[in-house]
C-alpha cells in the first residue's frame, strides 16, 4: 500500500471512530446530570451503569464517602484544591456545603458531573455521573477514587 493510501486509510479510520463512538454511546440521560435531590442530599444514580454515589444502596454503584478529621472549612478547602488541580476539571457551582464540578474528557470532550455534599462533620458525600452515554467503562468510579486518594495525601 502506498504512503498516501495508508494516510487516507488512517484518516478514514479516525473519522469513523470519532463519529461512531458518540453515536453508540451518546444517548442522553438527563437524570445523570446534576443529581441534587434537594434538601441537602444527592439524587440516587439512574439505572444506567454510568454513575457512582456514596449514598447509593446498590453495591455496583456505591463508593465510599470522603472522610476527614478536623474542621469542615479546612476539609472543604482541601477538596476545592484537589478539584482545581485535576486535569479537565471546572467548578461549575458552589454554595454552602455543596460543590458541582464538571470533568471534560480530553479525547471526545464528554462531560461528567461530579457533586459533593458535606452532610455531617468529617464526611463529604460524592456522586459522579456521565452526562451522556450509557456506559462509562468505570471512569466515574476511578475518578472518585483518585479524588479520595489526592484528598488523603493533602492531609
Amino acid at each position: 500500500m502506498s504512503p498516501v493510501a495508508s494516510l487516507i486509510k488512517d484518516a478514514l479510520r479516525a473519522a469513523a471512530i470519532g463519529f461512531l463512538l458518540p453515536v453508540l454511546f451518546g444517548c442522553n440521560d438527563s437524570s445523570a446530570e446534576q443529581g441534587t435531590g434537594g434538601k441537602g442530599i444527592l439524587a440516587p444514580c439512574p439505572s444506567s451503569p454510568n454513575c457512582v454515589s456514596s449514598r447509593d444502596p446498590d453495591p455496583a454503584r456505591r463508593v465510599d464517602p470522603i472522610l476527614f478529621t478536623g474542621d469542615a472549612a479546612s476539609g472543604w478547602s482541601r477538596l476545592r484544591k484537589v478539584i482545581a488541580e485535576m486535569k479537565g476539571a471546572r467548578i461549575a457551582e458552589e454554595e454552602l456545603g455543596y460543590l458541582h464540578a464538571e470533568f471534560r474528557s480530553a479525547l471526545f470532550g464528554f462531560v461528567d458531573d461530579v457533586e459533593f455534599r458535606m452532610n455531617e462533620a468529617g464526611r463529604i458525600d460524592v456522586r459522579s455521573a456521565a452526562r451522556t452515554g450509557y456506559f462509562d467503562f468505570g471512569v466515574n468510579r476511578r475518578r472518585v477514587e483518585e479524588i479520595r486518594a489526592r484528598f488523603t495525601r493533602e492531609q
